[in-house]
């Protein structure tokens, strides 16, 4: 069984939302909620034992049908992919508790299509071939394209037009630089890849330039980086609320891909394509943290304003990538745990304000007293602290250890000013949306609508991750410097075991 663990992850929800899809569970909304929460127990439960797995014995790789190199797909699982699955598994198991309170009768397929979008998602963090990122990235995307329409509405289908043809165009440039770097190649396997990167000969370095700057821009695009990230405020603010909690970790798939592909296969040891994409990252982040406090500055709801909070939080993510140190990989991780435990939670907070204040749902206007304001209100106060960044949640936390990372860089004049200000406007915005919706009404309460109990206890989870990163601050943040010096092959040499092992298995 555990040599097996690897593959768990993946096989668990594919499994799962095929179960759920047979007939039977149609007509029994119990069953089928009671058999959606045990998958996804099961998956977190696989996830951490994946997790500490690999934490005690090093990176592993799974030859799926014991196809072996080149020939078979191989999984790559490391600290950065165990952890990443499991803040999925997390993450799913929140959203589904939140849409078990009522939004998952508003569609046939809801739990099955949650399944199958993690999937995908596990699937771009567990794999070890390009390719195969690719096909799990269509895996996601294939189900977010439902999830997004879930329960109907002219706004969701008008989203979800703009959301499909930009990623429908993503996929396209994602098979053509498919196509380049596997003719420059010889493989898209990311292990070989990076054995090869150094050793390209002078007419093939500007194919592999081309397909690697490619990648850039499908990267680019999943991760909502400017000027690719215009579809992300509409997607995520016309989804349902729990839907939109588990698209906030969708954008970390394009950061992951991004330290994967362009910080290990094209990164320090790449010879003339080291470090490729830095000089165009960093600007592009400092430019998407700036249009998402312009957009922030400007939202009218509190779902706009959450999405806009998610791009300023990308920006950030991308400094630490275009840094590619350890100290700047290991913040950017744990800044990455935060961000979409926090976005995640104050998007649930959305769906239950929308229900309560009625006709004024979120948007940031007078309207009448909500019920149970007071515990709505303690809600809100923990989930923008967190989001600002102040002490003592884990925002602090992940914002010191970002600019405590940029000491070192050339580029500290331009990170210090960018998180500061992103910092400042979300205090900013934050306040005012809080201050307008709890604050600012008049006349009674007309609505009897009350705070589901698995409402509150999805959110009350996810504010216990943020509390959580707190308390077990110390080893998280290790666990995740372990897990960039795996990514950057600093210290750990398991990155450098595989490879040499998986080189005598491609050439033996």
């Amino acid at each position: 069984m555990i040599s097996h663990l690897p593959i768990l992850p993946i096989i668990i929800p594919l499994l799962g939302g095929i179960f759920m899809l047979l007939p039977g569970f149609n007509h029994s909304p119990m069953r089928l909620r009671i058999s959606a929460l045990t998958i996804s127990l099961t998956l977190l439960v696989a996830s951490i034992a994946l997790a500490w797995y690999v934490h005690t014995h090093g990176a592993q790789t799974y030859a799926l049908g014991n196809w072996q190199s080149p020939f078979g797909i191989n999984l790559y699982i490391d600290r950065l992919a165990a952890l990443l699955s499991v803040l999925t598994a997390f993450i799913l198991i929140c959203s589904q508790v939140y849409g078990c309170a009522g939004e998952d009768k508003q569609g046939q397929y809801y739990h099955p299509l949650l399944m199958f979008q993690v999937m995908g998602i596990q699937g771009a963090f567990l794999t070890g071939d390009i390719f195969n990122l690719f096909v799990f990235f269509e895996v996601l995307l294939i189900a977010s394209y439902a999830l997004l329409i879930h329960g109907g509405g002219k706004q969701k289908t008008l989203a979800n037009v703009h959301y499909v043809i930009l990623n429908l165009a993503g996929s396209a440039f994602f098979l053509f630089a498919l196509g380049i770097l596997y003719g420059t190649f010889g493989t898209l396997n990311m292990a070989d890849m990076q054995a090869k990167t150094a050793h390209l000969q002078a007419d093939n370095i500007i194919l592999a330039q081309s397909g690697a700057l490619l990648l850039l821009v499908v990267f680019g695009l999943k991760s909502a980086m400017l000027p690719l990230h215009f579809w992300l405020p509409k997607a995520y603010s016309a989804a349902p609320a729990s839907v939109a909690a588990l698209f906030s970790i969708m954008t970390k798939v394009g950061i992951y891909s991004l330290w994967r592909v362009h910080n290990g296969v094209f990164g320090d040891q790449a010879g003339e394509l080291a470090n490729i994409a830095t000089p165009w990252i960093l600007p592009f982040a400092l430019l998407t943290i700036l249009a998402g406090i312009i957009a922030a500055l400007s939202s009218q709801s509190l779902r706009i304003l959450t999405a806009n909070l998610v791009i300023i939080s990308v920006g950030s993510l991308l400094l630490m990538v275009a840094i590619n140190s350890p100290e700047a990989t290991t913040a950017g991780l744990y800044y990455l745990l935060h961000s979409t435990i926090a976005t995640a939670a104050m998007f649930l907070l959305a769906g239950v304000i929308i229900k309560l204040r009625g006709k004024a749902e979120d948007r940031f206007v007078s309207s009448r007293p909500v019920n149970q304001a007071a515990l709505l209100g303690l809600l809100f106060f923990l989930c923008a602290v967190s989001l600002i960044g102040m002490p003592p949640l884990s925002g602090f936390i992940g914002k010191a250890l970002m600019l405590k990372s940029a000491l070192s860089s050339e580029y500290l004049l331009f990170i210090w000013p960018a998180i500061l200000l992103a910092s400042l406007a979300a205090m900013i915005v934050l306040s005012r949306a809080g201050s307008t919706i709890f604050w600012r009404t008049k006349g009674d309460k007309t609505s009897s609508a009350t705070v589901h109990c698995l409402e509150l206890s999805s959110i009350v989870l996810l504010l216990a991750g943020i509390i959580g990163l707190v308390v077990f601050a110390n080893s998280i943040s290790a666990f995740c410097q372990l897990a960039a010096e795996n990514l950057l092959a600093v210290h750990d040499q398991t990155s450098n075991r595989f490879l040499s092992v998986y080189m005598e298995q491609r050439h033996g």
